[in-house]
């Protein structure tokens, strides 16, 4: 249990550091307290609620896992470097993927407010 504690204050720890810090972590947090409200009433149903938020989620996490990623790169070496460019570069696709699958879930909701129907 001890070790679930130390974990749960390690991660409010990153938290807070990253709503200070980050840019793009703190827009993903205001991007997620809208998407509350909003998913609500675009969703028709619980679990069409639960992949609407579940998809702004995994946009957060993808964030907080590149932010480490770029954090663990800059603490070897601000040099450049071929592989920790490629590091970088790929924590950003996955950010990107991430938001593409965010507004094709939100996208297809949309549409399914709008017509009425399911796609």
């Amino acid at each position: 249990m001890q070790r679930l504690v130390k974990a749960f204050f390690n991660s409010v720890r990153a938290f807070n550091v990253l709503i200070r810090t980050e840019k793009a972590f703190q827009q993903e947090i205001a991007l997620l307290v809208l998407a509350l409200p909003l998913g609500w009433f675009l969703s028709s149903s619980w679990s069409g609620y639960a992949l609407l938020i579940g998809a702004v989620l995994v946009l957060v996490m993808v964030e907080v896992l590149n932010t480490g990623i770029e954090a663990a790169c800059d603490a070897i070496s601000r040099e450049f470097h071929v592989d920790i460019q490629l590091a970088k570069d790929c924590g950003s696709l996955a950010v990107l993927i991430s938001v593409i699958l965010v507004a094709g879930v939100w996208g297809i909701a949309l549409i399914e407010r709008i017509i009425g129907t399911p796609i």
